[in-house]
């Protein structure tokens, strides 16, 4: 009896256990969180589930000791005692136990309390993990008002998009949802922070360590993407040239030799599966506009796009983050899961009707997804995938050697995407930093404290009111020496792409944010990284950058202005063909000797 009670008390307590964790983790997958961790799931085409995934010469700002930060390339390292990683899918929901602790906020923090939909986040463990516990988790995604669509504020029922042929099934009803609101204190910088150098050794190593599992069959696009890769490393070294600035390129002879390869050798099959307006629908306005432009820029392309997909080097899965957001989140439910589940049920219709994922397990298969939430909505269901991402964190999930940044463009008109590009030369440029916008985030309120009306050279606002102040922002930023891109709730913003495109020398106060075509420019030459922790020297450090540097600087931001534009029709080395570019070079860089 005592034996039988004993066992009685250990079934109910490992019920409570898993009630617990059920309330706890977003999605309800209890046991394949509990059970899956350092392990990795693939999808086939039959057994469709959601599984597991598996020094510059130029000056940088960004100075600081740097953390030990370990596994960052996409693969899985074994655990050892002293050094190892839990990385858990984009998806896991990492219990943070706020609600009982009093967190120190670093020098000069903030706290704020925001509330969080349900995020994802990636532990990084190290021998001084210890020294860890109990500081703030960054979320990989919130709700950020600036990026708030208007579903936000409407009824589930009305006023909002909607699919066609009854897609909305109970598997993503949204009626199932749990509506258990989370909030977080968020305070002071991240707790690992990978600066620009580190990043660099990242890519580096990605290139070298990182390797995909061969085809289950061969095909005529794999022996092409291998001729590729031979071609490019072999491409002679060339670093001077008369008519380009090459120091703006990490290496300009591979670069040069892999677009042209891309232009003569890239085939991309578009599967014509899935519900408008999720799919196939761009939207082209907005600060989600990249994806919508990509997206109507190569549906619209006959040299890049094959019907036939055995002749395809990449697979391209038809999306809008944007949208899937505005359709299917329920306002005020805090959760994703009905999201996650429509991208799930999409995956296995395709892969039940083709078998091209079937393949290589999805390697070949690319998105390009702008929103906030497209980390964590991908990172399981499409961990095997290619993503280009705006939202590119270092510490929330991005994979060097697999993912590429994705630059967020802010189109305020579609019909006139370069309407106001350009600004005034280094000589007219009279304010030494120009900030504004609105106070989302740590950091911003941070930014403002130290440097409103502090002085006259640090132009340093929240947004800008009409009618208080004549000079919009447009005009400041064309008239100022250095735009800062200060981050909001998420390490990217537009004013990346704003500062290029005013040919202002951009300042990136985004700790961990990994710039857009990293693989291909070299981000120090023309821009310059701060660490959020050293906003009380930002003038101090911008003052110490020699006029020559910043003339040359600039200089560059206008030569690499190119690749930032949207045309109309695509142009060569415009942004359209910088992403299908990166997308190609990383499939290239992937493939084995």
């Amino acid at each position: 009896m005592e034996t039988r009670r004993l066992l009685w008390y250990m079934a109910l307590a490992f019920s409570l256990v898993l009630m617990v964790q059920y309330i706890k983790l977003p999605y309800g997958y209890v046991m394949s969180s509990l059970l899956s961790i350092g392990k990795s799931g693939v999808a086939s085409a039959g057994s469709f589930s959601i599984n597991e995934t598996g020094s510059s010469a130029n000056p940088v700002f960004s100075g600081g000791p740097s953390q030990n930060v370990t596994n960052l390339l996409g693969e899985r390292k074994p655990e050892t005692s002293n050094d190892h990683v839990v990385e858990r899918s984009s998806n896991d929901f990492l219990e943070m136990n706020l609600s009982n602790k009093s967190l120190a906020a670093e020098p000069g923090g903030e706290q704020l309390v925001h509330e969080l939909p349900e995020s994802s986040y990636t532990t990084v463990k190290n021998s001084t993990a210890d020294s860890l516990q109990g500081t703030d988790a960054v979320p990989s995604s919130i709700i950020d008002e600036e990026r708030a669509s208007p579903s936000h504020a409407m009824s589930p029922a009305r006023e909002r998009p909607s699919l066609r042929h009854g897609q909305l099934s109970t598997e993503v009803n949204s009626s199932a949802i749990r509506r258990a609101p989370r909030s977080a204190r968020l305070k002071g910088s991240p707790a690992v922070v990978v600066p620009i150098s580190e990043m660099n050794d990242l890519l580096r190593q990605s290139r070298v360590s990182y390797h995909l599992m061969n085809a289950r069959w061969p095909s005529q696009a794999d022996e092409e993407l291998l001729n590729a890769k031979r071609l490019i490393e072999s491409a002679d070294s060339v670093k001077k040239n008369p008519r380009v600035d090459v120091s703006i390129y990490r290496n300009f002879s591979a670069f040069t030799r892999s677009y042209e390869l891309m232009e003569q050798t890239l085939k991309i099959y578009i599967y014509s599966e899935g519900e408008r307006p999720v799919f196939h629908e761009p939207k082209l306005n907005g600060i989600y506009a990249s994806e919508g432009w990509f997206m109507k820029q190569l549906q619209e392309s006959k040299h890049f796009v094959t019907k036939n997909g055995n002749k395809a080097h990449l697979f391209y899965l038809p999306f809008s983050s944007h949208v899937l957001q505005e359709v299917l989140y329920v306002p005020g439910s805090h959760s994703r899961k009905n999201l996650v589940r429509y991208l799930s049920s999409y995956l296995k219709n395709i892969t039940s009707t083709h078998r091209f994922w079937d393949r290589t397990n999805g390697t070949d298969h690319f998105l390009v997804a702008c929103h906030d939430w497209a980390p964590a909505e991908t990172g399981r269901i499409m961990s095997n995938c290619i993503r280009a991402l705006c939202n590119a964190n270092v510490m929330g999930g991005f994979r060097f050697g697999r993912d590429v940044s994705l630059p967020e463009t802010y189109v305020r008109n579609a019909m006139s995407p370069l309407k106001d590009l350009g600004g005034k030369p280094p000589s007219q440029r009279h304010v030494l930093a120009f900030f504004a916008g609105k106070m989302h985030g740590y950091l911003r309120p941070l930014l403002l404290d130290y440097w409103e009306g502090k002085d006259p050279d640090m132009k340093i606002s929240g947004k800008l009111q009409k009618g208080k102040d004549r000079t919009s922002y447009a005009q400041y930023m064309k008239s100022s020496k250095y735009c800062i891109s200060a981050k909001g709730y998420e390490p990217y913003t537009p004013r990346v792409v704003e500062a290029i495109f005013y040919e202002c020398v951009p300042v990136i106060l985004s700790d961990n944010y990994v710039p857009p075509f990293f693989e291909t420019l070299d981000w120090e030459s023309f821009a310059v990284f701060i660490l959020e922790r050293d906003i009380p020297n930002l003038k101090k450090i911008l003052e110490s950058i020699p006029e020559k540097r910043y003339v040359e600087m600039q200089q560059r931001v206008r030569l690499v202005q190119k690749h930032f534009l949207w045309h109309d029709k695509p142009m060569k080395f415009d942004i359209f063909h910088m992403v299908l570019h990166s997308l190609w070079y990383t499939r290239v860089l992937q493939m084995g000797a």
